[in-house]
């Protein structure tokens, strides 16, 4: 299983998809241009970014779905900065307010303002930190003083303007001390020189030192998970798909910034496998390191229970990798079977048929859960990203009409959101802060020391792994 960093470096190369119908809909009546809006059994599936625009501004007798709503806003950024966009819906409001005062009937004017404050606390709701931008922040200032206006008698209006707006200062704020403490954070220290010296005392501890239960340590891998993916945010993932428009076209339409989380949470991914290799690798003896394999595997199998794949995958992808791989006197010690349904389970034919399959059980297990432990559902993310990634290079952004391929985008919007709620699951678990803190600092092995380590292990059987040996040592000498 190779590494997930190999996806990133390379913006997420074309090799499976997430295939499926749009499960989400728009009802076929609207405001604005609706001339420009294509519907098709009630679901609108194209149109201009114009008519798009004005669908999603509300008016005295409409207000746009919330799928819609969702949906547009997490995609038009594809096309459109956050900011402009609601620059462009600030006027279309403008001139729907002036039409309303040119009948001079406040009523539906009121009506009219508490829709459009609606619509802004839905978007500083589902999309805060597209208002960290000063731009937006000044274009909402501009809308919400025009939405007062009419607001003179009971400042109902007022009231909610000033609500949303202390709850996206204090959701930005809550983003930005969470980035902040994010970047302090290092991934834990590649220890390059280690098995140049002498192997580690049975004193020292490893992994089995700090937890011998396979379920605990599931449990508290699950815990990580979740707290590290609480951290993506919907506009974090379309960020891929911007991401590649505008590497495209030579030209950078986003903040690339914003995938901090996304290459926080793959770098976790990369820990974890390394971190398990470590383990393995750095044992003196055959017997222990047979039984480190046979508990790492049980560990999986207990992720795979829980609904946990990422770090299941990650596991046996750390078990995958070569210098673990090549233990042949180890692994013919081990009792494979599990093993074996594991990797059934992760089998990469007919696009992980076989993973799909386990994960659609787990989303309906969650979407009928009666416990917060049925609820869990944790994606391989490299697989997902590589899900959005496709789905995105397979279908074109506009119609040959000039329309947005809405239909394209509806379906992005289906599994992000699908995403976004299995991340928002409080895990049930008992947190140990000793065996998180082992799994989230414990120092792993470079490739070339997993190597070093391995080949000490169990000795070159051929001429090639001789050779690699030899230059390897030479090459860690030389370097220390």
């Amino acid at each position: 299983m190779p590494q997930t960093s190999i996806v990133f470096s390379s913006i997420l190369g074309p090799s499976c998809s997430g295939q499926g119908q749009p499960g989400m809909g728009e009802r076929g009546s609207g405001a604005g241009s609706s001339g420009d809006l294509v519907f098709q059994e009630g679901r609108l599936i194209s149109g201009s970014l114009e008519a798009l625009m004005e669908h999603l501004v509300p008016t005295v007798d409409y207000y746009p779905d919330r799928t819609y709503i969702f949906t547009f806003l997490l995609s038009s950024r594809v096309f459109i900065p956050p900011h402009d966009l609601l620059a462009r819906v600030g006027q279309i409001c403008l001139e729907r307010r002036q039409q309303l005062e040119t009948g001079s009937e406040k009523a539906k004017l009121k009506s009219f303002s508490a829709k459009i404050v609606q619509l802004l606390k839905e978007w500083t709701e589902a999309f805060p930190y597209d208002f960290q931008d000063e731009k937006a922040m000044a274009e909402l200032k501009v809308i919400t003083h025009r939405v007062t206006q009419c607001d003179e008698e009971n400042g109902t209006v007022k009231k909610a303007i000033a609500q949303m707006t202390q709850s996206l200062l204090l959701s930005l704020a809550a983003r930005n001390q969470l980035q902040e403490l994010r970047e302090k954070l290092r991934s834990p220290a590649m220890d390059k020189g280690s098995v140049l010296k002498a192997k580690p005392p049975a004193t020292q501890k490893d992994i089995l030192g700090m937890c011998c239960d396979p379920l605990v340590l599931a449990q508290q891998l699950t815990h990580i998970e979740l707290e590290r993916v609480s951290s993506i945010h919907p506009e974090d993932l379309m960020q891929i798909v911007s991401h590649m428009d505008s590497r495209d076209k030579h030209r950078c339409r986003g903040d690339l910034t914003k995938t901090y989380s996304l290459e926080a949470y793959d770098n976790w991914f990369n820990c974890l496998s390394m971190l398990v290799a470590t383990e393995v690798c750095r044992v003196v003896k055959k017997k222990h390191r047979t039984r480190m394999l046979e508990f790492f595997i049980d560990v999986a199998r207990e992720c795979f229970n829980i609904g946990n794949f990422n770090s299941m995958m990650a596991i046996i992808s750390g078990m995958n990798l070569s210098p673990v791989a090549r233990l042949k006197k180890t692994w013919s010690k081990v009792k494979t079977a599990k093993f074996d349904v594991l990797e059934h389970h992760m089998d990469p034919s007919s696009n992980f048929c076989n993973y799909r399959t386990a994960l659609q059980g787990a989303t309906q297990r969650s979407q009928m859960a009666n416990s917060s432990r049925e609820k869990i559902v944790i994606p391989v993310f490299n697989l997902f990203v590589k899900d959005i990634y496709f789905l995105h290079k397979i279908h074109t952004n506009h119609l040959p009409s000039g329309h947005v391929n809405f239909k394209k985008f509806w379906e992005i919007s289906r599994q992000i959101h699908e995403f976004m709620t299995w991340t928002q699951v409080e895990c049930p678990f008992e947190k140990d802060k000793k065996i998180q803190n082992y799994l989230l600092t414990a120092p792993i092995y470079s490739e070339e020391a997993l190597f070093i380590a391995s080949f000490e292990s169990e000795g070159p059987e051929n001429h090639m792994e001789k050779d690699s040996w030899k230059t390897l040592r030479t090459t860690l000498l030389n370097r220390a």
